[in-house]
């Protein structure tokens, strides 16, 4: 695997982690919590400060206390401040982290030791990212670059970057982030105790394995944190080291899902580690619907006379005595759907910004922003309508693939865990979940990026012409509601609830 240097962060890479960990964190203490003052009192409240009103700022009631709180920019607010004293104070990433959970003790009644040291951990993480990235080289492909650039994360997630509070050497060597790439553990599942679905067949063509075994490929940290649970298996002969691969794999956004190029092959893995609102295993009840999730939204897309593509999980292959723990999926490449000439870039790497990236470079965001809207929206819509498919059309699930002009001339989604099927779940929930994957966390993210980076340019004009243009009741509704549904994960994390458990808070709808 690459070699990763570990110095200790500089003042600079401090600030600089301080300032990519407060900014999700903040976004999720302003939307679920903090209530906005008007204009006319948040000039009163800045002036008091600094005798004049300050118009790149914004000004926030905390209502367990009544503190005022002050921001500046909107996408990715920065130096917070608070109002004490008849002066306002700056706040570091660690006043920052006490701050919010003492008004969420207030807020809900309820304490938490866990989260704030989870906000700790998402920040240091950060600056050993940070630090790692700066000695490291970044890939030649785009797609791989786009994969490895998220040094924010999750926008609206108090601790994005959070690895499970274990060491730093433990997990930098498989950080995307960090430009990681190694190879994978070969195991030997002996044929009696091999349990799969689907097609695995390109599993078998990995490497050799000695007669009456299976190749099972395994994630380097989580046989490192499994470890333990295996040593009998391993001491019976139930399962078999068989070394490493002989190529090297590129973690993906996803850490947990890597891809190697040469084989055009996803590899999904369990991970027993939290990363934002679950533990990344792959649970059993997942895997067991698996085949049947992929088929129904293979379909769907086979339907379909668009160019969108689907990144199917096509099968899983475990041993049955760590069927969790040492389950694999296999996805389907890039090469199958994409477009000719196209390159595909993941649709939260745009949003971040990475070296070539075509959305910082779009010199007619109009054109750009209608093309993208054009390629992402009718799969999911139609999915929707047509064929009773929710696909989890979130930023880390998308492609995006561009012309040779960077021009968005298709998308490709994937992830089968994260689909739901209008036959398990009720129509309105699935409608939710829609909206809140493909507008809020979508669509919004890209949105504000392109106009911060074009002063003046408006794109909800054209994300409602996009969307009216598909018959389908919810849509009409959707562009006259007042609201669109925003996902709680600061609340969530702090009364313990399932991760998989969503829950919304109602948020303007720039559609209206």
């Amino acid at each position: 695997m690459e070699r990763v240097d570990l110095m200790p962060p500089s003042d600079a890479v401090g600030e600089r982690a301080d300032a990519y960990a407060a900014a999700p964190l903040l976004n999720c203490l302003l939307r679920e919590v903090a209530q906005p003052l008007p204009d006319t009192a948040a000039d009163t409240a800045e002036g008091a400060a600094d005798g004049v009103a300050d118009g790149v700022s914004r000004v926030y009631r905390l209502p367990g206390g009544g503190r005022l709180l002050r921001v500046r920019g909107e996408r990715r607010p920065a130096a917070p401040e608070v109002y004490a004293d008849g002066a306002w104070h700056r706040v570091g990433h660690a006043e920052l982290v006490k701050l919010v959970s003492e008004e969420l003790r207030r807020h809900t009644g309820l304490s938490n030791g866990d989260l704030p040291a989870e906000m700790i951990d998402s920040r240091d993480a950060v600056a050993a990212l940070l630090t790692a990235r700066a000695g490291a080289t970044a890939p030649d492909d785009p797609y791989l670059r786009s994969e490895q650039s998220l040094i924010t994360g999750h926008p609206y997630h108090p601790a994005p970057k959070a690895r499970g509070g274990g060491p730093v050497t433990a997990w930098l060597p498989y950080a995307p982030e960090a430009h990681a790439r190694f190879p994978l553990v070969l195991l030997g599942v002996r044929e009696d105790e091999v349990a799969e679905e689907g097609d695995t067949a390109a599993l078998d063509r990995l490497a050799a394995v000695p007669p009456g075994y299976r190749l099972l490929p395994a994630h380097p940290w989580q046989l490192d944190l499994v470890a333990h649970d295996l040593a009998p298996a391993f001491a019976d002969g139930r399962l078999l080291r068989l070394g490493e691969s002989d190529f090297t794999a590129w973690p993906t956004a996803a850490i947990r899902t890597v891809y190697e190029p040469v084989r055009d092959l996803f590899l999904k893995f369990s991970l027993d580690v939290r990363i934002t609102n679950d533990i990344r295993r792959l649970w059993a009840h997942d895997l067991r619907r698996l085949r049947r999730t992929d088929s129904a939204v293979t379909a769907a897309f086979g339907a379909s006379r668009g160019p969108a593509g689907w990144l199917g999980d096509r099968g899983y292959r475990t041993a049955r005595f760590a069927f969790e723990e040492l389950a694999v999926i296999v996805r389907d490449g890039l090469r199958g759907p994409l477009l000719p000439g196209a390159t595909p870039l993941l649709a939260a790497g745009l949003v971040e910004g990475f070296d070539g990236d075509p959305l910082s470079a779009a010199a007619d965001p109009g054109a750009w922003w209608e093309a993208y809207l054009g390629a992402v929206v009718p799969p999911v819509l139609t999915a929707f309508a047509d064929h009773g498919v929710v696909l989890e059309a979130h930023l880390q699930n998308t492609l995006v693939a561009v012309d040779a002009d960077g021009l968005p001339v298709q998308a490709l989604f994937r992830d089968a865990e994260g689909v739901k099927l209008l036959t398990d779940v009720d129509r309105a929930a699935g409608w939710e979940r829609l909206v809140y994957c493909l507008v809020v966390n979508h669509l919004t993210e890209v949105a504000a990026a392109l106009a911060e980076r074009h002063a003046g340019f408006d794109p909800w004009p054209a994300a409602r012409r996009e969307l009216a243009r598909h018959r389908i009741p919810e849509v009409t509704e959707l562009l006259a509601s007042p609201a669109l549904p925003g996902k709680t994960n600061l609340l969530l994390r702090w009364t313990g609830a399932d991760g998989a458990d969503a829950r919304y808070l109602p948020l303007p709808n720039p559609l209206a």
